[in-house]
């Protein structure tokens, strides 16, 4: 009776065959002890640590994390605009920060803007052999107002105008005379596009002459920062120029005149 009931549990056991068992390295075995196994092991390295050692390592990781904050707030402080912080604690930023941290915009952005800037244009028109002055016109504004709710502006909206008078003034002193060979394209590129922008006409009379001027107002300072900010508007305004055929290219001309039709 023995054997029979020997016969029936080695029938119905899991067949496991010596290849199985050198292949897998051990024998089959409990999942749960296996698992149990790995859990004590990670137990009892943490538990080989003293108490001492635990503290050393938590002190320490408290520290680094304090030193990070620290550097990270003192640069903070020594980018941002300035504030009561940042002005209380001047010195010791700056002792901190120079020479090894010191930090600027130059590399992702360029400086913030603190004034706003405007470039309007007028034109001088021949109405009947009698020449007369338009009012200023604000070219900022309109390119101010195709940009205002749009989800997608115009690179050209953005950009052509502040750039090309940007480039101006860089390649000009300030009585306007060109600085190098820069200076007569910086002239012909801004009047060009001012040209495309006025058409060959205005009110019927024909263009004779456009000036440009730039207005500069600064941006008052926060309320909370307690400094008074002049917000006195001042110009640039530069020479008259003559308008001439040679002024646009043909392709140019040709959308000039089609548009004064």
């Amino acid at each position: 009776m023995e054997d029979r009931e020997r016969q029936v549990v080695a029938a119905t056991a899991p067949h496991v065959t010596g290849e199985t068992r050198e292949a897998d390295g051990a024998d089959i075995a409990d999942p749960e002890a296996a698992a149990g196994g790995a859990t004590a092991g990670e137990d009892a390295g943490e538990a080989r640590l003293s108490p001492l050692s635990r503290a050393v390592i938590s002190v320490a990781l408290a520290a680094v994390t304090l030193l990070t904050a620290l550097h990270l707030g003192t640069l903070f402080l020594h980018i941002a605009p300035p504030n009561t912080v940042s002005k209380e604690h001047q010195g010791l930023i700056a002792d901190y920060v120079y020479p090894e941290f010191e930090q600027n915009w130059k590399l992702f952005a360029p400086n913030p803007l603190q004034t706003n800037i405007h470039v309007q244009v007028r034109a001088r028109v021949n109405t009947g052999g009698e020449l007369t002055d338009t009012e200023w016109i604000d070219l900022s504004a309109q390119d101010g107002a195709a940009i205002r709710h749009n989800p997608f502006p115009s690179h050209t909206d953005q950009n052509q105008l502040r750039r090309a008078w940007e480039y101006y003034l860089n390649s000009h002193n300030e009585k306007n005379e060109p600085l190098g060979e820069r200076g007569g394209f910086s002239k012909a590129y801004l009047k060009r596009i001012v040209l495309l922008r006025l058409g060959p006409e205005h009110d019927g009379a024909r263009l004779e002459s456009v000036q440009l001027r730039g207005t500069y107002t600064a941006i008052p300072r926060p309320p909370y920062t307690g400094e008074k900010t002049d917000t006195k508007t001042t110009y640039r305004t530069l020479p008259w120029w003559r308008v001439t055929s040679g002024d646009l290219q043909p392709g140019d001309l040709r959308r000039w005149e089609e548009a004064a039709k």
